[in-house]
């Protein structure tokens, strides 16, 4: 089972919880995941997590170790698509990102030749 290291953001609800936790996404597989952060969890606790471009993903808590929680996922998810680019494949930079000034490409008419 092949795991990615990664860094992204996710909301885990403990099962009877009205609120969800925000925590760090350390590592992620198609069978769970490890998280780091404010979750306090028992071995075996019903939790749903919330990722970007995946969704809610029904779980349980397998493991817990400090500040880190492992997570084992009820059905199995296409974890490649927690890489996938929000705004898509793009050429170049959008204007709003570009830098105001940026340095001229010299025109093979008006290059010098030494």
């Amino acid at each position: 089972m092949k795991r990615e290291s990664l860094l992204m953001m996710a909301d885990v609800c403990l099962d009877g919880s009205a609120q969800s936790a925000r925590v760090k996404v350390r590592n992620l597989s198609n069978a769970g995941m490890m998280v780091e952060g404010p979750l306090v969890a028992a071995t075996g606790q019903r939790v749903v997590v919330t990722l970007k471009q995946i969704g809610s993903v029904g779980g349980r808590i397998a493991w817990t170790q400090s500040a880190r929680v492992g997570i084992s996922f009820d059905e199995p998810v296409d974890s490649s698509k927690a890489r996938t680019k929000l705004i898509g494949e793009m050429p170049e930079a959008p204007r709003y990102a570009r830098p105001a000034v940026a340095p001229e490409e010299p025109s093979p008419w008006t290059a010098r030749k030494i």
